[in-house]
């Protein structure tokens, strides 16, 4: 089985009863006029390719088929909030993304959707697993399930300095396999860090101001601005590299969120390298 994923990209004006169709996808279509509210919703399709395409779907009728019934959808409901005074929260945007879920099970059965996710800033997305499973013997799509989980992820940043040396190498074996990381007195990295947590969609609400507040204190506050060698216990004996920095996150965040459970942490070394960790 195979999962495309295709990224739509559009705007939406609470205030104004239309919005600006525009011809410039790459950028937000609906184009929105002046301050308006940019999405992505990047929409995964699972299914067997078609032989005689090569396609799992053509990726033209996804922008069709988001762009004429779940845009649209999403622009009602913005728009009916904004104007009543009501606030949207994570359970709403949940409820707009199981809704666009049912959309595209309609419209591209066999093929289902996977995991559905709606980008709100370029730090932070909220996802859906549409419960998509599969036959032990067979690779086609079942039907897609109630959804079962909702996702929450947000980067945040750290700087911190490390060396990767292992004293039982010699000086040219440590060079030959860390090259510039085995600098005798370090570098230093501009690290991203992206925290997914997960939970029933049927408990309560996330509070993104809580959830921060575990991560800054009980992860960034031990690591940033910090030489990883000498400052944080836990590399004294072990190389801080991005698997192991992906690890030791995982080490302080997992069981700290209460109801809502760590799903994954993915630590950028820089733009070209990443690692993520999805616990045990």
């Amino acid at each position: 089985m195979h999962k495309l994923v295709r990224c739509i990209r559009f705007s939406i004006n609470p205030f104004l009863s239309d919005d600006s169709q525009g011809y410039n996808s790459f950028a937000s279509r609906p184009a929105g006029e002046g301050l308006s509210i940019f999405f992505e919703l990047w929409v995964g399709l699972c299914g067997e390719i078609e032989m005689q395409t090569g396609f799992v779907v053509n990726v033209a009728d996804i922008d069709k088929c988001v762009r004429s019934s779940i845009v649209p959808a999403f622009g009602n409901y913005i728009r009916d909030r904004y104007r009543t005074g009501r606030h949207i929260g994570l359970g709403n945007i949940f409820e707009l993304l199981n809704s666009a879920r049912e959309t595209l099970a309609e419209k591209f059965r066999p093929v289902m959707p996977g995991e559905l996710s709606l980008k709100l800033n370029p730090f932070r997305k909220v996802a859906i697993d549409c419960g998509l499973s599969s036959k032990s013997n067979d690779a086609r799509p079942q039907e897609a399930g109630e959804t079962k989980m909702v996702y929450l992820s947000e980067k945040f940043e750290f700087a911190a300095t490390h060396k990767l040396w292992n004293d039982e190498f010699s000086q040219q074996r440590n060079l030959e396999v860390f090259g510039n990381c085995a600098n005798p007195t370090g570098h230093g990295h501009n690290y991203a860090l992206e925290v997914t947590v997960k939970k029933d969609i049927g408990k309560s609400d996330f509070c993104i101001g809580e959830f921060e507040k575990v991560v800054h204190n009980e992860l960034i506050t031990r690591i940033d601005h910090k030489n990883l060698n000498v400052d944080v216990p836990e590399f004294n004996n072990v190389n801080p590299t991005v698997e192991n920095i992906a690890t030791y996150a995982w080490q302080k965040l997992a069981g700290k969120f209460g109801d809502v459970k760590l799903n994954c942490v993915t630590v950028w070394e820089t733009d070209k390298t990443y690692c993520s960790y999805y616990g045990r």
